[in-house]
């Protein structure tokens, strides 16, 4: 029999028994809960994964083909802008005789006519050159007529001093004779027919050594007075051209297209009074029946373009138009983009099938084009 002590320090160990359920169960709860939220944050790592390797591409459009063929449609959108297949600039005639210079536009047809070819598109001031050919005429004239009389004092000339030439020699011969008969005159007499002699033959050789001194200084101041001419006269002929030029004419039958230009301190389409430098395209005339866009490809959607992939053609301006068309050129050499010049892009360019008055060059155009691709590319986007 345990005495009253024993049973006292029993019970008191026997007071924490009842407690140790309690603290294992939420022990072995907290155990689950963090599995739980293990394989949870496992469960959506492996989601994550999965998803990010699904293809996609950010400029192309996937378009389910027609059953059974295979392939599907990929559409790539290019920007470009339209421009005529067949088309002339119109260029301020740049003048003869002139390096420089601006020219006053007195005549211009405006922007949208019809024209065909042969009819006048512009006319400039030819005024000046009126003038230039008029005063280059008369000083053609006068220099020539100078000229003229220069050579007929050198025939004057020439003439007179042959003769001069001449009569020395008559003079030399006669001395010579006198000469021969010195024997029989007297000292006196034979000194003085030995020095006519002696004079004779100085002014013989004299006369013959200026004779053609003079030629060649006739000849120089006539062929000064030639040049002189000649002169005038080609810039009488350069302002008869530069006349004619002050007219142009529509190259082929088409529609006027005004650039526009730099004047006074604003872009702005030329207009009758305007100046335009020379050389200066400031006019166009296309053919509205043949268009095409011509556009800029990055280097990477260059690599799924093909030769004759069809397009669609919807221009910015008139969303209602969409035009059908095909890849016709492709630039075989890139040019440095525009952000990077790591980066490249390729020119390439699109027909346009159909017209429409709408339709003229200069306006912004999407193209969409449409890719063909093999199936396996179509079982990747599954």
């Amino acid at each position: 029999m345990k005495s009253p002590a024993e049973l006292d320090t029993q019970e008191l160990v026997a007071e924490p028994q009842p407690s140790e359920q309690p603290e294992k169960s939420v022990i072995r709860h907290r155990a689950l809960i963090f599995a739980a939220v293990v394989v949870a944050l496992i469960v959506v790592i492996l989601a994550g994964t999965l998803l990010s390797r699904k293809p996609t591409k950010a400029t192309t459009h996937s378009l389910p083909s027609a059953a059974g063929s295979g392939t599907i449609q990929d559409t790539i959108r290019i920007n470009g802008t339209t421009e005529a297949v067949h088309m002339r600039a119109i260029i301020a005639p740049t003048l003869e005789g002139q390096q420089f210079g601006t020219l006053t536009l007195t005549k211009v047809v405006s922007g949208g006519t019809k024209v065909h070819k042969g009819d006048v598109l512009a006319e400039f001031d030819r005024q000046a050159q009126m003038q230039t050919f008029i005063d280059q005429q008369a000083s053609y004239q006068d220099l020539a007529n100078q000229a003229l009389q220069e050579q007929a004092k050198e025939d004057a000339a020439r003439a007179k001093d042959e003769t001069e030439i001449r009569q020395a020699e008559s003079d030399l011969s006669k001395a010579q004779l006198e000469m021969q008969k010195v024997e029989l005159l007297s000292r006196i007499d034979a000194e003085k027919a030995q020095q006519t002699l002696d004079e004779a033959k100085a002014n013989l050789q004299q006369l013959r050594e200026t004779f053609d001194l003079k030629r060649q200084t006739a000849q120089a101041s006539i062929r000064l007075l030639e040049i002189q001419r000649d002169r005038a006269k080609e810039v009488m002929e350069h302002a008869r051209t530069n006349a004619a030029l002050m007219e142009i004419h529509s190259p082929i039958d088409g529609v006027v297209v005004l650039n526009s230009i730099w004047k006074q301190g604003r872009m702005g389409q030329v207009q009758e009074g305007d100046q335009v430098r020379a050389g200066m395209a400031f006019m166009q005339v296309v053919d509205p029946s043949q268009m095409q866009v011509r556009a800029f490809v990055n280097q990477e959607d260059f690599l799924n373009l093909q030769f004759g992939d069809a397009a669609k053609i919807r221009l910015d301006a008139y969303p209602d138009l969409i035009f059908p068309g095909k890849l016709e050129e492709m630039a075989p050499i890139a040019r440095n983009g525009d952000f990077s010049s790591k980066l490249r892009t390729f020119t390439v360019v699109f027909s346009i099938d159909g017209s429409d008055a709408k339709l003229m060059p200069d306006l912004s155009a999407a193209v969409d084009v449409q890719l063909t691709t093999q199936a396996a590319r179509a079982g990747a986007f599954q």
